[in-house]
């Protein structure tokens, strides 16, 4: 008992400072010594420290650093280029002003689902997202909740080949890759887009009829170009070239998965790296490829149009660093807390949540994990470490198909992330100059009541069905 009173008093505090703005840097290895020091283990924290904490820190970093350095790279030349900027005001052009919600949510899909951070699209959407409000005279409370829509629900969690972080952390659990279950995730996909855009144009109806219209607020932001200054610093880009970038990040990835990779023979690499499983690692390799591919291709096709490439390529590249290491030591808090007394009673609770369903002990462990770090990648990384064994076991026991744990997880981690205290609604609020008072509740609608119901529907179907 003693252990489990350590482990919640250390989980509730990580959740509340983390909401007062702490950063997990520090609060990860703080909460996990207060848990050890609690639990009575106090003798062995340096032990603790530098052989549980550290190790399972640096193994994580050791996997998925070049997915994060090679995301924040590709998000910042697109931004730099002028690509996202282009994009978006084509899909305004294309789909109109009138209706400014499906433009909006459209604009984050297309930019997220291309491997752009969710940040830099909030960034460069929000401008835009401001304008075609105010022309259609939708109060502006609900940007956020359209921004969010986009950026941080169906295109990280559900649509297949999708280059989220989040979609990459299952793959050396699991052995699957990114496209995994693409039927069950495309329907997932419909179900929040539906519902996301019908409730938004729904809210957005009852503040009309009530009388209701954008409302007075300051919009200057700091950071956020101008139409004009967009203009001034970038050269008009064609829409192709624009696109281009997406369509190699999603082509390649699929090519290398389902064409390139399993016609090769890797027995040559085991006399030199025995410990290599190549079937649970050739996901990341194919991303790793596609993203590096393109950068590569974007740098060269504006190569004469660059103001300071080395700028923009040095930003990408520090920008990298704060969400690995907040990531990692998450995932280093994880590994503590698996390690004492107290995480045997709530790993068996976890796991026989429904006995014999591993997808929907899954489905629990991932969104109370996600919930109480307010990070999808932080709750899904700390859920694998420390089950995802259990779970792989449990499926095969089960007959389940790992591409089905994958995206049941994914998903999962994507349900009760964007609880007040997530880092990434706390920045976005911060983007709009809005307040959790005013647009919290429709945030809350779209990221949440809605990815929930999907999620249930695609374990029942996997269940009835299957994988596909």
């Amino acid at each position: 008992m003693t252990s489990m009173f350590a482990i919640v008093v250390s989980l509730a505090l990580l959740m509340y400072l983390a909401y007062r703005g702490v950063t997990v840097l520090l609060l990860a290895p703080l909460m996990g010594a207060l848990a050890v020091v609690l639990s009575g283990d106090a003798a062995l924290l340096l032990p603790i420290y530098t052989g549980t904490f550290m190790t399972a820190l640096s193994g994580y970093v050791l996997q998925f650093l070049p997915i994060f350095l090679l995301g924040s790279l590709f998000g910042q030349l697109m931004a730099d280029s002028g690509a996202a900027n282009t994009l978006s005001r084509w899909i305004v052009a294309s789909v109109g002003e009138k209706h400014a919600i499906v433009t909006v949510v459209l604009a984050c899909a297309l930019l997220t689902y291309g491997g752009v951070s969710l940040f830099v699209v909030a960034f460069a959407i929000y401008p835009v997202a401001v304008d075609l409000f105010k022309a259609a005279r939708i109060p502006k409370r609900l940007i956020p909740a359209t921004i969010a829509l986009g950026a941080f629900t169906f295109t990280m969690t559900a649509l297949p080949g999708t280059p989220a972080i989040q979609n990459a952390i299952p793959i050396p659990y699991f052995g699957t890759n990114v496209f995994a279950a693409p039927g069950l995730g495309i329907i997932a996909a419909a179900i929040m887009f539906g519902g996301g855009t019908w409730w938004l144009r729904r809210r957005a109806a009852a503040a009309h009829a009530a009388g209701e219209g954008y409302g007075d607020h300051d919009d200057a932001q700091a950071g956020v170009p101008t139409d004009a200054e967009q203009d001034a610093r970038w050269s008009v880009m064609p829409v192709s070239l624009a696109l281009l970038p997406l369509l190699l990040v999603v082509g390649i990835n699929a090519l290398f998965t389902y064409v390139v990779f399993p016609a090769v023979d890797f027995s040559f690499l085991a006399q030199r790296f025995p410990d290599l499983a190549p079937q649970k690692i050739v996901g990341l390799w194919a991303l790793i490829i596609a993203l590096a591919t393109a950068c590569t291709a974007l740098v060269l096709l504006r190569l004469k149009h660059w103001s300071n490439l080395k700028n923009t390529i040095n930003q990408g590249v520090f920008g990298f660093m704060l969400p690995l290491f907040n990531t990692a030591s998450e995932v280093g808090y994880g590994a503590i807390i698996a390690g004492l007394a107290g995480f045997a009673i709530i790993r068996d609770a976890v796991l026989n949540v429904a006995p014999g369903n591993p997808l929907i002990s899954e489905a629990v462990a991932m969104n109370v994990l996600a919930g109480i770090t307010g990070s999808s990648s932080g709750g899904l990384s700390i859920a694998l470490q420390t089950l995802g064994q259990d779970y792989l076991r449990m499926a095969h026991e089960a007959g389940i198909s790992a591409e089905l744990m994958h995206r049941v997880a994914v998903m999962a981690a994507g349900g009760m992330d964007t609880l007040p205290h997530c880092g990434a609604i706390i920045t976005l609020l911060a983007i709009c100059k809005l307040t959790h008072r005013q647009s919290y509740g429709d945030i809350a609608a779209v990221t949440i009541l809605f990815p929930l119901p999907a999620l249930a529907l695609v374990i029942a179907l996997g269940t009835m069905f299957g994988g596909f």
